[in-house]
């Protein structure tokens, strides 16, 4: 039997009972004859706690002493964890991102992965230990200090370690039993996904699905590393994420599920001069202070002014600094006014059987109507449409899209046991 890398989220090891109980998971994993390396988040809301602390301490912390605190949380929880699996009779090792190999780019708070050289791992692994690894951090290849990954970094150093080993596969554990066509806090009778194409785990991680990091899955597709996402409080199968021809054509649905996102902001440039070259001055400069743009809709030009609009949607952390660099942007650009409201959400509709399946998009349109919402804006994909409606109405657009689709199930098989779903 070849090396199996197992993550474990934050409410897996949220305490003592939990660390207990994942302990004796990888010990018997270790007696089915595999090699086990696993890769532990920091204990339930650490992470959230150490990032108050910093903000009660500063208002603007420095990007490398915060990536240095908020390292703290799964430093600890390796090494209890290794305390656990001791007392079990099989010997673990813990190591931190740098002594793990993980080699990063410079950006604290949002480092790349460059390389893995998981030369002291694969010694442990020799030597017949398990190997427990801090997730979410790595090392400056360039600066040498401890770098983040950014939320959800965790899965990517799973899937990267994974890669660099030549793992069979990359488990996931959180407190939810797979993938899902649906929040199960917003919609109880969401379906089991027993398995899922890369592709589609992409649209659906990318559009706000919590299991899952986007990094981590394409990481994954990259280089073919089977997924395999599961719960650590029970023994269900939970969802394998594969290569399409790797997903059973009686499994493979039109529709996969419907995600939300509540994190997205939205800015309109209103009176935006219509000529050549002012959305490409707009998008470089946000592009210049390193921050992402989902969604972009323009306005046809008014004809009497010869001005239009254009509207993005981005990340609500990103927001103050987008609205900084546009408004220093106004005397080159001529635009009449910012708009920012960060009271919208995104609801997506993702299968990849939907590219030959006509009348999707309305029948889409038509559930949101009938339920009273209106739409703000709508992008799509191959194998996705979504639409940015009020932040108060993401549940009722997701229960709505749910069940015009026929996603749900006539008994309740999702169970949060961790609360989080992660």
């Amino acid at each position: 039997m070849g090396i199996v890398v197992q993550k474990y989220g934050g409410s897996s090891v949220a305490d003592a009972q939990g660390i207990k109980r994942v302990a004796k998971r990888i010990v018997a994993t270790k007696k089915e004859g595999h090699d086990v390396v696993v890769v532990v988040s920091a204990m339930g809301d650490t992470t959230d706690e150490l990032l108050d602390l910093a903000n009660q301490v500063s208002p603007l912390p420095a990007a490398r002493e915060l990536d240095m605190l908020l390292t703290a949380g799964e430093r600890i929880s390796m090494a209890v964890l290794a305390m656990a699996i001791t007392d079990l009779g099989q010997e673990a090792r813990s190591f931190t991102g740098s002594q793990a190999g993980v080699i990063t780019d410079a950006e604290h708070g949002r480092a790349k992965i460059i390389d893995v050289t998981p030369g002291r791992i694969v010694q442990a692994i020799a030597d017949g230990a398990v190997a427990i690894v801090a997730g979410f951090q790595g090392v400056s290849q360039e600066s040498k200090d401890i770098t983040t990954l950014g939320r959800g970094g965790s899965d990517t150093t799973a899937v990267a370690l994974a890669t660099a080993l030549g793992a069979e596969v990359c488990e996931i554990y959180s407190d939810v039993d797979g993938i899902f066509t649906a929040d199960p806090r917003i919609v109880p009778n969401a379906t089991h996904i027993p398995r899922l194409s890369y592709a589609e785990t992409l649209e659906m991680a990318a559009n706000g699905a919590k299991i899952l990091h986007l990094r981590c899955v394409e990481y994954a597709r990259r280089y073919n590393v089977p997924i395999h996402v599961r719960s650590s409080f029970s023994n269900k199968e939970g969802t394998w994420v594969v290569n399409p021809e790797e997903v059973n054509s009686m499994e493979a649905a039109i529709i996969s599920g419907v995600a939300h996102d509540r994190s997205e902001a939205k800015i309109t440039v209103v009176g935006v001069p219509d000529k050549i070259g002012e959305a490409a001055k707009i998008f470089t400069a946000i592009a210049e202070a390193k921050i992402d743009v989902d969604m972009i809709v323009q306005n046809v030009s008014a004809a009497a002014t010869a001005l239009t609009d254009i509207s993005f949607t981005l990340s609500q952390t990103d927001g103050a600094a987008a609205v900084r660099v546009l408004t220093d942007l106004k005397d080159t650009v001529a635009y009449e006014q910012l708009i920012f409201n960060d009271a919208v959400g995104k609801v997506s509709l993702i299968g990849a059987g939907m590219r030959n399946s006509p009348g999707i998009s309305a029948r889409f349109f038509q559930a949101l109507a009938d339920a009273g919402i209106n739409i703000d804006m709508i992008s799509t994909s191959e194998i996705r449409i979504s639409v940015v409606v009020a932040e108060s109405q993401i549940d009722d657009a997701v229960r709505a899209t749910h069940a015009a689709f026929d996603l749900g199930t006539d008994e309740v098989e999702a169970v949060v046991y961790g609360g989080t779903g992660r």
